[in-house]
């Protein structure tokens, strides 16, 4: 129950509003480097840093640069960087087979990164999408996305990450029953203390597009993935996948996007309490950056505003392409 206030002249708001000083005296929430994951983009090659037209200021990176960009985190402070692999057509294949090899760009960036800076958090995406000639996070056959088998080669992913070195696995797909496969399939592999960020309401967005031109999914494409990602209409939903991650083994949950999604946060955050990340994906950067670009926004303002939106709605963490920007911003 809140306080009624006094009437003025009594009670007089904009005391507290009045310097710098005072405004942080009484700010309800605050946004630290420590909130922040870095996405990056990898590649194939040597000292490759290939710009995303649609991503100002975003790059694909050789496996050697995506070391150089986990020692720039840690010389800001940002504990964790996502990785996201670029992967060409020659290796996009019907059984998705280059999402477990030992030597795929992510686990190869894992190793190098955990070798050249130890204390830095790796996470990687678990999903088919970058490895399939049908751009899906499964297997399609017959027009449909199967759900079982899919889990089964997550499940073969999610190891192959593990035995590289990964802190934290998060599974993007969205077939059921895919967080209790991997759990239990770590804890019989000897990879316990793995962490399980689950991508549990992952929503069919038309956010995602620039993100899908960075790993060179938009061109492999076929349909749309409203047969396993959520309906933007639902809210209850949202809940009872995020019960089932929990139930199911997750260490901590993420809504995805994040900005048009801020009420889902907050539900999840109050209904149970565990980690709560968002991820404020391509599209969310892409537009705060071009408006910025052709002068509408202030690109700088606009950014902090928005992560402190993702605190403000109760998230203890995001991922965003914004963390080095925000980090240097925050010093």
């Amino acid at each position: 129950m809140h306080p009624v206030l006094p009437p003025f002249p009594t009670s007089r708001p904009r005391r507290l509003r009045r310097t710098a000083g005072l405004r942080a005296l009484v700010a309800e929430h605050s946004l630290t480097v420590s909130d922040l994951i870095w996405p990056i983009f990898v590649r194939d090659g040597e000292d490759v840093e290939e710009p995303v037209t649609s991503m100002p200021g975003v790059h694909r990176l050789s496996v050697d640069r995506a070391v150089e960009a986990a020692r720039e985190a840690a010389d800001l402070g940002i504990p964790a960087i996502c990785l996201f692999p670029y992967t060409g057509p020659e290796r996009r294949t019907a059984d998705c087979a280059e999402a477990w090899s030992a030597d795929n760009l992510s686990n190869r960036a894992t190793r190098a990164i955990k070798s050249a800076v130890p204390g830095m958090l790796v996470m990687a995406d678990v999903a088919l999408d970058p490895y399939s000639d049908t751009g899906h996070d499964g297997f399609l056959r017959g027009g449909t996305i199967v759900n079982d088998d899919t889990v089964e080669a997550l499940v073969k992913q999610a190891l192959a990450q593990a035995e590289a070195g990964i802190d934290i696995i998060g599974p993007s797909d969205m077939m059921d029953g895919r967080i209790g496969a991997i759990r239990s399939a770590l804890e019989r592999a000897g990879h316990q203390d793995v962490v399980l960020m689950s991508y549990a309401a992952k929503y069919a967005s038309a956010f995602y597009g620039p993100f899908r031109d960075a790993v060179g999914a938009s061109g492999a494409l076929k349909g749309d993935k409203r047969t396993y990602q959520m309906d933007p209409a639902n809210s209850d939903e949202a809940m009872r996948m995020i019960a089932r991650d929990l139930a199911e083994g997750a260490d901590a949950v993420m809504v995805k996007p994040g900005l048009p999604y801020l009420d889902i946060c907050r539900r999840a955050k109050d209904t149970f309490g565990a980690p709560t990340y968002a991820y404020q994906v391509s599209g969310e950067y892409a537009m705060i950056m071009a408006a910025a670009q052709n002068g509408w926004i202030d690109g700088e303002r606009a950014m902090a505003e928005s992560l402190m939106a993702f605190k403000r709605a109760g998230c203890d963490g995001i991922l965003t392409y914004f963390a080095p920007a925000m980090a240097r911003l925050l010093r």
